[in-house]
């Protein structure tokens, strides 16, 4: 939980300081964004070779790998000079954040029976969470204290407290109690390299798009497409002939987990990309400091780690997928009614309504993982957790890229207040309302935990 903790403030802190960084390295907004794009990159596609490590290094090793990995990331970005060694620095963290990423569904899946999953889920949903409620609060704070790199040193003491339990709590096993062999089958890189290079070039597209021309964006979307297409050809290739693909397709021939994977896409995006989204608009539409848009932001971060504690414990008397779409639904509700929000308005209508979406996100949170898996078989859990995980990160990559484009203001600094400017946000509150709408029609045919014991799930 401290090491996820440490991954997950990693992801999120760093959204205040973004304005300082591109002042000092003279970048506008959709230059500066690839610090979190890229870390969000890192962390989705690493996620997937976290199986592979646990059957070769096993819990522990794994585990204190990439904390010495995070904890080297965030050292070198306090240190850097140059705007390419904060990239290279968020490259390291991503990839060790996401390797961490679905150590802990695993451990909930296994270590604790059916009846406490839920709970356990929601404990360790609630405590995580503290990180990124906790985080742009302390991180802004931070900037106006000190600078903008003391956010790379906030993660230093979690890794380093989190390797001194690793020695002491994580088993030297890995999954199933087996004992690692560094001898398992070779790790699938051809399928890694693909799908970097394919979710690479979705992004790309988008840039062009909002820069360039249709027709270029077009044609690297169609690049997008035939990687991301001979990924697939390749990781069924690689099943067939008895190696370990990177994502188990066949997982998703089971209508509940493909649907639980469509809701954390959508969940991923909402998180991520609301979280880019209002504090870009605070800081640079309503022209608050940044130690003020953290304090504003706090309330919403301690909700949503409250309603997943809340959550959790539900689970016990009311059906996970009920609590799946009550919460995608409530997220829909609230971005919408962001629309209506004038740059003059009360910031307490803004506070309110990021209250109700992170109120949202908190009762989707703990039920979505045991439900969508509740129909795998335990021997498939590792891989499930992966792919899943990959889903909702993979939404908020997307989703932090996407909306950080769309607020790119040509190349400027900060945004000029206006109706172009507000046009802008509309946008970005509309996509993720919409998103989230699918989401919740998803939800609604997600079956419950008590139709998979007694089999009436097809």
């Amino acid at each position: 939980m401290v090491g996820t903790m440490a991954g997950v403030m990693s992801s999120t802190v760093v959204s205040v300081a973004l304005p300082a960084i591109g002042e000092r390295f003279h970048l506008g907004q959709g230059d500066v964004q690839w610090v979190n794009t890229l870390f969000m990159l890192a962390m989705t596609v690493s996620m997937l070779i976290t199986p592979w490590l646990l059957r070769r290094l096993g819990y522990r090793q794994t585990y204190v790998l990439m904390m010495w990995l995070l904890m080297s990331g965030g050292i070198l970005g306090g240190l850097a000079q140059h705007f390419g060694v904060i990239l290279f620095a968020r490259l390291l963290e991503g990839v060790a954040a996401g390797v961490i990423q679905p150590i802990p569904a695993i451990i909930v899946m296994r270590a604790f029976e059916p009846h406490e999953q839920g709970r356990a889920s929601g404990v360790f949903g609630m405590a995580v969470v503290l990180a990124p409620a906790l985080g742009p609060s302390l991180g802004g704070l931070l900037i106006e204290w000190l600078d903008w790199r003391a956010i790379f040193w906030m993660v230093v003491p979690f890794c380093a407290v989190a390797i001194w339990l690793a020695y002491r709590l994580i088993p030297s096993t890995g999954p199933g109690g087996i004992v690692p062999d560094r001898t398992v089958m070779r790790m699938d890189w051809m399928g890694l390299l693909l799908l970097t290079l394919g979710v690479l070039c979705l992004m790309s597209c988008i840039v062009v798009l909002r820069r360039h021309s249709p027709a270029s964006s077009i044609i690297i979307l169609g690049a997008a497409c035939m990687l991301l297409g001979t990924f697939m050809w390749q990781q069924l290739r690689v099943h067939r002939q008895g190696g370990a693909p990177l994502i188990s397709l066949s997982l998703f021939a089971n209508g509940p987990y493909a649907l639980g994977s469509f809701v954390a896409f959508v969940y991923g995006f909402a998180l991520y990309g609301s979280t880019y989204v209002l504090a870009v608009f605070m800081q640079t539409g309503l022209k608050l400091p940044a130690s003020q848009v953290g304090i504003v932001l706090l309330p919403a971060g301690l909700v949503l780690a409250l309603s997943i504690g809340l959550a959790g414990a539900m689970m016990d008397k009311i059906s996970a997928n009920r609590l799946i779409f009550s919460g995608q639904l409530l997220m829909a509700i609230s971005f919408a009614l962001m629309v209506f929000i004038d740059i003059g308005a009360p910031l307490q209508i803004l506070v309110f309504l990021a209250l109700a979406g992170r109120l949202g996100m908190g009762l989707v949170a703990p039920a979505l993982n045991v439900s969508a898996m509740s129909g795998i078989g335990k021997t498939r859990i590792p891989d499930a957790a992966s792919a899943i995980n990959f889903s909702r990160l993979l939404g908020g990559a997307i989703g932090m890229f996407s909306l950080g484009v769309a607020l790119d203001g040509s190349g400027e600094q900060i945004y000029a207040l206006g109706s172009q400017a507000a046009l802008r946000f509309n946008s970005a509150f509309l996509l993720l309302a919409g998103l989230c709408f699918a989401g919740f029609i998803a939800a609604l045919r997600l079956p419950s935990i008590r139709e998979r014991q007694h089999g009436t799930v097809k």
